[in-house]
Order: structure tokens, then C-alpha cells, then sequence
């Protein structure tokens, strides 16, 4: 059986969990809490020397990090990822953008706002502004269009939903991009999540 370790309050987690049900697989999840240095232990080092969540380790031992290589090893063969090699192209564009131009911004202020108590004029000012150009990124990109890439979800909406439903924790304004709103409620839809927001 697949294993997942991670933490339940990471949308980096979550979104594998999701994928996973999604895809009805079977699979364990091991709770980390990264809060209290769940993934500094030895334990969990010898899994995954980053020392980060999600980890998945695949039924013959071997473990895999990072959540978008997750997602693009249990998606792979699902319609989820693209045959057209211009459009599989287009999701791994979002995947990394996502990881390098909207979650540490989104999902730090996020941080810094829910677990590390801040109020909102103590967030970094440039998590803010970055976080802001994420979503208006992401408003434009959703005009007229119900999904990121082609007519159907991608693994590129799943990984762009995780954080962007929970943005207005960071104190990100998601009333103001009607395209994001539209769209999150639709992979909830697709996914069977309640709504976040």
C-alpha cells in the first residue's frame, strides 16, 4: 500500500491526499507535524533527507518528495495529465510556477498569519505584494476559461487550488478575482471537497 506522510494543515499535503482519493487509491497517511519537528527526526530523515512533507513511499519502499512530483507520478496515465505534448507542457508550467511564483508567497503569509499569530500589518509587505501578483496571475489566466490547461482539470488546477482556496487566511482579498472564486468552487466541485471559503 502507498504511503503518505504529512501534515494535515499543509495545502502541499493536502493536495496529494486529494489526488489520491480522487483516484480512489488506497493508501496510509502518517501524520508529521512539522510544527513541533516531526520532519527533523531521524526517523523521518532516513525517508526523506530534505526533511520535508508530503513523502510518498510507493508499495515496494522507495520514498518520493516534493508534492507536484507526487501528484505527476500518481497522475501519470490519468486523464488528468494531458496527451497533447503542448498542453502536458502547459500543466508542468503551472506545477513549477506554482511552487516558485505563487506558494511561497500565498502560502507563507498564510503561515505567518494562522500559525504564527501575526496581525496582518506584521506580514512581510513583499509576501504580500508577490502573493497579489499570484492571483492576479491567476485571474487573468482563468478569464473565459473553467480550467488552467485545455477543457478538462489537470493535475495544474489541484496543485493551484491547494493554496489559493485558502488565501484569504493570508489576507489575500479572493471577493476581488471573481475568475479564481469561480474556478476554485469548480475543482471543489470536481474533487468533492467541501468549499473552503
Amino acid at each position: 500500500m502507498l504511503t503518505v506522510h504529512g501534515d494535515i494543515r499543509s495545502g502541499n499535503c493536502l493536495k496529494v491526499k486529494w489526488l489520491l482519493e480522487w483516484l480512489r487509491r488506497d493508501y496510509r497517511w502518517v501524520e508529521v507535524d512539522i510544527m513541533n519537528g516531526g520532519s527533523r527526526g531521524p526517523e523521518f530523515l532516513a525517508i526523506n533527507p530534505a526533511g520535508q512533507v508530503p513523502t510518498l513511499v510507493l508499495e515496494d519502499g522507495r520514498p518520493l518528495g516534493q508534492s507536484n512530483a507526487i501528484l505527476m507520478y500518481l497522475g501519470e496515465g490519468t486523464e488528468l495529465v494531458p496527451t497533447d505534448a503542448y498542453n502536458r507542457a502547459r500543466m508542468a508550467e503551472w506545477l513549477f510556477w506554482e511552487q516558485y511564483s505563487h506558494e511561497p508567497y500565498v502560502a507563507v503569509a498564510r503561515f505567518q498569519r494562522v500559525y504564527q499569530g501575526r496581525a496582518q500589518a506584521e506580514v512581510e509587505p513583499r509576501l504580500m505584494q508577490r502573493g497579489d501578483a499570484a492571483l492576479d496571475r491567476l485571474e487573468g489566466a482563468l478569464e473565459g476559461r473553467a480550467w488552467l490547461v485545455g477543457e478538462a482539470m489537470t493535475l495544474a488546477d489541484i496543485a493551484l487550488v491547494a493554496y489559493t482556496r485558502m488565501a484569504a487566511d493570508g489576507g489575500f482579498d479572493l471577493q476581488g478575482r471573481p475568475h479564481v472564486r469561480r474556478w476554485i468552487a469548480g475543482v471543489e466541485a470536481a474533487l468533492g471537497l467541501e468549499p473552503y471559503v
